[in-house]
């Protein structure tokens, strides 16, 4: 029995691919999300956010005010089943003033895929993004798109990535032509040329990659025409002359990128790039977590079951008022039923519905592997961090929270509702879509952000799904950081001396919120038995 076990985690475990997309906002990381799950047979039409007259939206954009902005804001998780494999897909906000939720919907996957513009190349929310999948050495495919538009040089591109974010880009395809002039690509590997069609627009050539017989086949020229096939052999050359040969090994170090090139909007380059990241991203990842002898590597293949909760989600479906808990398999079988140890509460918990997702559509589950995304129906026990198994007690690591770097004090149109608000922020801060400090002195909410954006999410989130009109006051809080000390005695004359300036999070943790980062500095000079902390780890 053990062996047969044993064995259908492995299968089930190879077949999982658990990736996210990271990009800068308009670089087209929600169309190639929905391409993704078009050629993965997940949807029958997608929706271009722009298509709002034909009454379509993203799938991936499953919030009002994403819809009505047309951007994403929130993360969501879509899962689908191509080639023999279950595509566990997480895609994140686009909106560099969400990303917080970003970071910790990182944790929760195996590679990333990054998408680029072409026209604009790397910009500042990709490198940051970047740096977090650095510290954890995920291995990165990337799409550069918009090649049917007039863009930047295909090999400044590749200095751009290789300079900007420090890692190898091999290319596995590369354009030929750009914008008007833009005919396809050439697969390196396969010596294949793919042609370039617009989304609905007749073409007389072939639809299937066309194999050639090397840069010099006579038939060449015929294809695409003697100048492009002339640049095409000299930039080729100049490819293998001072280019980096892909290297799987260094793919999954996170020390190389894979480069593809393509057009999401019109479906091209989409297909190559999900064979590609089936054939070689990583299945689940051993993972580092805390144990009663210090830390461990827990393995995938384990076979007692480990789960980590990356977020918290309220009111997917409005009808129901719902709280959704996301939790990343990390060993071991899930089971409808099964119960497990929550060890943050100390408590036994049976898992009797759990979920998988393709947007705000879901299922019901009644297994799941290594790998795997489930949503459980959260009624307040679970928390961002949590970590549930059926044997050890474990804490994987690793899940941050940042310091806020915009504040707002929160005002009830209607005192009456001040209840329904607190009920409201609450919920929303446990799902990490804003922070609740409650100063010592009294009793007033003041969010921070680390987007100033999320303030207006929260506000029309507030009326649609808790019936509660506010508004925002400014306020003259400029910064914040987190409070520990190992020395009790001086924790208490610090919380005695800057009482007025002390608050509590969400979780109960002590904050200094201060108007400046002067005079944040000077309390850190007059304190240095105090730790003062930008991140905090979610507990």
């Amino acid at each position: 029995m053990q062996t047969n076990i044993s064995s259908a985690m492995s299968r089930e475990a190879l077949r999982r691919r658990t990736f996210g997309i990271i990009s800068h906002p308009d670089a087209g990381k929600t169309t190639l999300t929905e391409k993704l799950l078009l050629f993965g047979g997940a949807i029958q039409m997608a929706g271009a956010v722009k298509a709002k007259k034909a009454q379509r939206h993203a799938t991936s954009d499953w919030m009002e005010v994403e819809r009505e902005r047309g951007i994403s804001v929130s993360s969501s998780v879509m899962k689908f089943t191509y080639a023999d494999h279950i595509i566990n897909l997480l895609d994140t906000p686009g909106h560099q003033d969400f990303s917080e939720d970003t970071y910790r919907v990182l944790t929760a996957v195996d590679s990333a895929l990054m998408v680029i513009d072409s026209v604009k190349g790397v910009e500042n929310q990709t490198r940051k993004l970047m740096e977090v999948c650095r510290m954890r050495d995920t291995p990165i495919l990337t799409f550069i798109n918009k090649l049917d538009r007039e863009g930047r040089d295909a090999f400044d591109l590749l200095s751009d990535i290789e300079q900007t974010l420090g890692i190898q880009a091999a290319p596995m395809t590369w354009p030929i032509g750009m914008g008007k002039s833009f005919q396809g690509v050439y697969d390196i590997k396969r010596q294949a040329i793919r042609f370039f069609a617009e989304d609905g627009k007749k073409t007389s050539r072939p639809k299937e990659a066309l194999v050639i017989n090397g840069l010099n086949d006579p038939q060449l020229p015929e294809l695409i025409g003697e100048d492009a096939a002339e640049q095409l052999r000299t930039e080729i050359d100049l490819l293998e002359g001072a280019g980096f040969p892909f290297d799987k090994e260094l793919y999954l170090k996170g020390k190389q990128t894979p480069v593809f090139f393509g057009s999401a909007v019109n479906n091209f380059g989409v297909q190559e790039l999900l064979d590609t990241l089936v054939r070689l991203a990583p299945g689940p990842i051993p993972r580092v977590a805390e144990c009663a002898t210090g830390e461990r590597v827990v393995n995938p293949l384990e076979e007692d079951f480990s789960g980590v909760v990356f977020k918290i989600q309220a009111n997917m479906d409005p009808a129901h008022r719902d709280r959704i808990a996301f939790m990343r398999i990390c060993s071991g079988r899930f089971e409808r039923g099964m119960k497990v140890k929550h060890h943050r509460i100390g408590k036994e918990v049976q898992l009797s519905r759990a979920i998988t997702f393709m947007a705000q559509d879901r299922e019901g589950v009644e297994d799941a592997w290594p790998g795997d995304i489930i949503g459980l129906h959260n009624h307040g026990t679970l928390k961002i961090g949590d970590t549930l198994t059926t044997s050890e007690p474990l804490k994987f690591t690793g899940i941050p929270s940042f310091s806020p770097e915009h504040f707002r004090r929160v005002q009830l149109a209607d005192p009456l509702r001040s209840k329904q608000l607190a009920k409201g922020l609450k919920q929303l801060a446990e799902e990490g879509a804003i922070q609740v400090f409650r100063p010592l002195t009294d009793s007033s909410h003041i969010l921070g952000a680390v987007g100033v954006l999320q303030f207006d999410v929260i506000i029309a989130r507030l009326k649609a799904e808790y019936g509660v009109t506010a508004v925002y006051e400014p306020s003259p809080i400029s910064c914040a950081r987190w409070i520990t000390s190992n020395d009790r005695a001086a924790l208490e004359s610090f919380k005695s001396d800057q009482q007025s300036s002390l608050a509590y999070d969400g979780d109960d943790c002590l904050a200094i919120l201060s108007t400046s980062e002067w005079k944040l500095s000077r309390i850190i000079e007059e304190w240095p038995q105090i730790t003062f902390h930008t991140t905090r780890e979610i507990r």
